[in-house]
């Protein structure tokens, strides 16, 4: 086969979805319906969160961090999607690539590192309740979040430093709506075999090591719940994690669900079908999430709605 050094690459080019013309205006209406969902309802819990003071505390600071995340995280992806089917164009530089494989990675690793950090405040919360305001203080959040970026950060660094040093053959379609470094790495014409084992390692540090973290961290909240002698306290106690572990679920469940699509037979394209779960509709839903099984929020966002209307 033949190759070409990696410098020589200008182009790749995103096959996206299907490459039937007469889906193309659907899909553009669908994704683009999709993404504004996923800005609009982000940016309300962001301002829910800043402008109500009962909502500054440690669970709504990681909150609004995660809808910030959430729309970075869509924002790294969709809109190019849109672009290459408005203007019936599936090329994207080698630069531009590159940097999305590398916000791509940043932002799913926050994603990741942040559900963590949220078990870990709700475990503080509710197995050791007289002690969270000194725990989980202001310094220590902000601390976390810094750490997860930095985390985010090396990681999608370590990756995208790999790939630069890998030259490509002449078939650079991929077959993906979005630059994906497991994509990427097929598309190699030179020895990938230490990407191979960065990927899986790195995968398994910041995949397994956050999820055995959540999953302690509400083995110990469940253990200590049904302690509490009293049905409505084990309600008011179980509710205030409710939100928090159907995110986790839906979000660890369509990673899984990809991982599994890329071990079995299917297709690359079955596979891009199934990260939409993960890369679009989990961080449209979130807010939804959020929303509908939090009273606070639901407050905070009546009066926000409210104050604007009464503004205009």
């Amino acid at each position: 086969m033949k190759s070409e050094n990696q410098t020589e690459v200008s182009e790749f080019l995103l096959l996206g979805l299907s490459e039937d013309l007469e889906l193309q205006p659907l899909l553009f209406g669908l994704f683009l319906s999709m993404y504004l969902v996923t800005i609009l309802g982000n940016l309300l819990i962001i301002l829910a969160v800043s402008l109500d003071s009962h909502l500054h505390t440690p669970m709504y600071f990681f909150l609004a961090n995660l809808s910030f995340v959430d729309i970075s995280f869509t924002s790294t992806t969709v809109p190019k999607m849109l672009v290459n089917i408005q203007t019936q164009s599936k090329s994207i530089t080698y630069a531009g690539c590159l940097t999305q494989v590398y916000f791509f990675m940043i932002f799913v690793c926050m994603d990741n590192l942040l559900l963590t950090v949220m078990a870990y405040d709700r475990y503080v919360a509710i197995c050791r309740p007289l002690y969270y305001t000194v725990i989980m203080n202001p310094r220590l959040c902000s601390l976390l979040i810094l750490l997860s970026l930095l985390i985010s950060i090396m990681n999608a660094l370590l990756h995208g430093l790999m790939v630069v040093h890998l030259s490509f053959c002449t078939d650079l379609k991929i077959p993906h709506f979005f630059c994906e470094l497991a994509q990427i790495l097929k598309l190699a014409c030179s020895d990938t075999l230490i990407n191979d084992v960065l990927v899986y390692l790195v995968t398994g540090l910041l995949g397994v090591g956050p999820l055995s973290g959540i999953i302690f961290s509400y083995t110990r909240i469940v253990s200590s719940v049904l302690r509490i002698p009293s049905t409505g306290g084990k309600f008011r106690a179980f509710s205030t994690c409710g939100s928090h572990l159907s995110v986790i679920c839906l979000f660890y469940g369509t990673c899984v669900g990809v991982y599994l699509s890329s071990a079995s037979s299917f297709s690359s394209r079955r596979r891009a079908v199934v990260s939409v779960m993960y890369t679009v509709v989990t961080p449209m839903m979130n807010p939804f999430i959020y929303s509908l099984r939090n009273r606070d929020i639901k407050g905070a966002l009546r009066k926000l709605i409210s104050g604007t209307s009464s503004f205009s």
